[in-house]
């Protein structure tokens, strides 16, 4: 991998947002140093880094925290990804087309994202009443039937929202599929189906197989349920 210039990442192992980062950071070859944070007891590294909102993902560059933003507040790892994808241009792929149009169609795609897959996950996870857990699956698979047209658009026939190769759009989704497992154990009702989105499905098959993935996306369903199990507790 490339030298990433003293790069410091904060950040919990099951979170999508901190996946998404870690999964960019491959993609452009960089080295770095992860920190796992204990959010029920925040370190002093974390407090400092982040010190208005407390939250992971934070990057740190050359000793500087990359972390707030007066435009962006929930989604702290969109700041940090574009900030990667900027900085370091050179290290690998661009994760946004070139393409004024392109771009701009990327990042409508990834808000989609972020505010219906997004919700419906926080809503299965932290809902709780069953119910309200279903109805979030059923929000998530009505986002994923739009998101399977999308890809098919944005894909022009090829592996990835990127074309070639895994663009800014599949980091985005992409730190969500090891949840979808999770959560069609917790409440029985398969989230990502191929019978209902087939290009989608074969999609997060050969994301979550790419290198970048690898090691990072969640793949131990009874470590995560014992750990929210203890987490709610």
């Amino acid at each position: 991998m490339a030298g990433g210039g003293d790069l410091k990442l904060l950040g919990v192992w099951d979170s999508p947002y901190v996946n998404r980062v870690q999964i960019v950071l491959n993609l452009k070859g960089l080295t770095y140093e992860y920190v796992e944070v204990d959010l029920l007891n925040k370190s002093e590294l974390l407090l400092k880094s982040n010190p208005v909102h407390k939250k992971v993902p934070v990057l740190i560059h050359h000793g500087k925290p990359i972390a707030e933003s007066q435009v962006i507040v929930h989604y702290l790892d969109e700041v940090i990804v574009q900030y990667i994808d900027e900085v370091f241009a050179a290290a690998g792929p661009s994760l946004l087309p070139a393409d004024p149009y392109e771009r701009a169609t990327a990042r409508f795609w990834a808000a989609f994202v972020d505010d219906k897959v997004g919700s419906a996950w926080r809503t299965m996870l932290f809902a709780k009443e069953t119910d309200e857990k279903v109805d979030g699956a059923t929000q998530a698979i009505a986002a994923l039937e739009t998101l399977e047209g999308a890809f098919q658009d944005c894909s022009k026939g090829k592996g990835y929202f990127g074309g070639d190769s895994a663009g800014y759009m599949d980091v985005v989704l992409g730190g969500y599929l090891g949840w979808f497992n999770v959560l069609e154990k917790m409440i029985g009702v398969k989230v990502l189906d191929a019978a209902r989105t087939p290009h989608l499905a074969a999609w997060a098959e050969r994301f979550g197989a790419g290198e970048a993935a690898e090691g990072i996306l969640l793949q131990d369903v009874d470590k995560v349920l014992e750990f929210l199990k203890a987490f709610f507790a």
